[in-house]
């Protein structure tokens, strides 16, 4: 399937994680998309909106909406900023532009569920491998866009990989945008409570998608002997079919601490 798609980038991505979007645009095209990245684009005003600056999200918002204007789907490794254009934009812009912006959410797509539900991916057919014990995080945002089990769905895909779930899979890291800076007691208690969990798993990997989730428990698997490799979904889907080469393990790539 040939498809046009174009790519938002998150401020945490570009910044910290970028081996993540080189890997989404990488294993896009390897599944046949043409992917568009407007270089004009910036914040989707999502810390704005946490901190209770609406009018300037909105501003953010209106800017994102007229960067992609002529991009009918746009894809982003990101839950939180999918779930920021699709689930908020319509609270911050102007009123007359709610409409506009209701429409441009759900032009954006995380890219689990564009793998899922609109390309319908089987990697089994891809002869997909990657060998190893991944445990996977899912960001609290993926439930703003109704996704589940999708990142499940696609590992399981993947000859080799054995995904183990950690205990209260469900529970929040601490990271909450600006929660983390505002309630730093509490974000890392709970930042230290989620790593116990997934540290328990002892995987060799850890999965997750949402970078500032990532930021988060990175800095306290820091502290612990738990040293896992820390990976983004397409990531370990690239790697899996070929299209960017595995490094040796260590934390988070190898970047330097």
């Amino acid at each position: 399937m040939t498809e046009r798609v174009a790519l938002f980038v998150p401020c945490l991505v570009e910044q910290l994680y970028p081996r993540s979007a080189i890997a989404t645009v990488k294993l896009l095209e390897y599944l046949g998309c043409t992917v568009d990245f407007p270089p004009e684009q910036t914040c989707c005003g999502q810390p704005f909106y946490n901190s209770g600056y609406q009018a300037e999200a909105g501003q953010l918002a209106e800017r994102m909406m007229t960067v992609f204007s002529e991009h009918s789907l746009i894809i982003t490794p990101s839950g939180s900023c999918a779930a920021m254009a699709r689930a908020h934009f319509g609270h911050c812009v102007a009123p007359q532009r709610q409409d506009d912006a209701t429409a441009f959410g759900a032009r954006v797509l995380e890219l689990s569920e564009y793998l899922v539900h609109r390309r319908h991916v089987d990697f089994s057919s891809y002869q997909a491998r990657w060998n190893g014990t991944v445990t996977y995080h899912a960001s609290c945002h993926l439930r703003d866009l109704g996704i589940t089990d999708e990142t499940p769905q696609l590992l399981a895909q993947i000859a080799g990989l054995t995904l183990e779930l950690p205990e209260r899979s469900e529970q929040c890291c601490g990271f909450g945008g600006t929660f983390m800076a505002k309630y730093a007691d509490i974000s890392g208690e709970m930042a230290r409570d989620k790593v116990a969990c997934l540290s328990a798993t002892k995987a060799d990997a850890l999965l997750i998608s949402d970078a500032g989730c990532a930021m988060n428990l990175e800095g306290v698997a820091r502290r612990t002997h738990w040293k896992p490799r820390l990976l983004s979904l397409a990531e370990i889907l690239a790697e899996s079919v070929g299209v960017i080469e595995r490094p040796a393990g260590g934390l988070c790539n190898e970047r330097e601490s």
